[in-house]
């Protein structure tokens, strides 16, 4: 029988709690101590998880083993996607791309730099926007610092565009879509506009690092 607890990297099994047969019961340092060896796999033996980000990190994980007691707790929706907002250098791409390894019985999302989308529609066009807009399970990287699109001398707001597309989605197909962001929340309605931030208001979870959260590139 396959025990849901136990998952195995690099050769060593991790436990993320007690499996009472029909339910699992998750540990939080556990969950720590294996993302915190799955961060060294993936990105070099430097990758630790510091204190200081704690409380983040148990958000974010309640989010994805929808503990819903635990996420009524913070707000969170487990329905909804994440946008997830920090300053430079704090940990977020290492985060997204790190906790979809928490739940690998969970379809996983792809991790996708915003300024790559961008480039993509400079080169080919609308095409990009409805690629991204119509299927598939995405975080898109980044959000706000990408640079404006222009397809044959006409300019567009990729980004806003696309997320419009992922909204359509979310209420007809209760597909999630998660972003990484610098900005914060008036600055993206001054970058996307209200039409967008007000969507993103129904369709994402805010969670934030601290402003003073340190620049782990440091």
């Amino acid at each position: 029988m396959i025990n849901p607890s136990k998952i195995v990297e690099g050769g060593v099994e991790y436990s993320l709690g007690t499996f009472t047969g029909t339910e699992l019961i998750y540990d939080f340092s556990k969950i720590l101590t294996y993302l915190e060896a799955k961060g060294k796999l993936l990105f070099g033996k430097k990758f630790r998880i510091i204190d200081e980000d704690h409380l983040t990190w148990y958000k974010l994980a309640n989010y994805f083993i929808k503990d819903q007691e635990k996420c009524h707790k913070y707000n969170i929706d487990t329905d909804k996607g994440i946008l997830l907002s920090g300053p430079v250098g704090c940990g977020k791409t290492s985060m997204m791309r790190l906790l979809k390894h928490l739940v690998p019985h969970q379809r996983p999302y792809e991790v996708i730099p915003a300024r790559n989308i961008v480039f993509g529609f400079n080169l080919i066009g609308y095409k990009i926007i409805e690629d991204y807009g119509k299927s598939g399970l995405f975080c898109f990287d980044d959000l706000g610092i990408e640079p404006e699109g222009k397809f044959f001398g006409n300019d567009c707001n990729v980004m806003g565009e696309l997320l419009l597309s992922r909204h359509d989605l979310f209420l007809n197909h209760n597909l999630k879509t998660h972003l990484t962001t610098n900005l914060n929340a008036n600055e993206l309605e001054e970058r996307y506009g209200s039409r967008v931030r007000s969507r993103m208001r129904q369709a994402y979870n805010l969670i934030a690092f601290p402003k003073n959260a340190k620049d782990k590139r440091n």
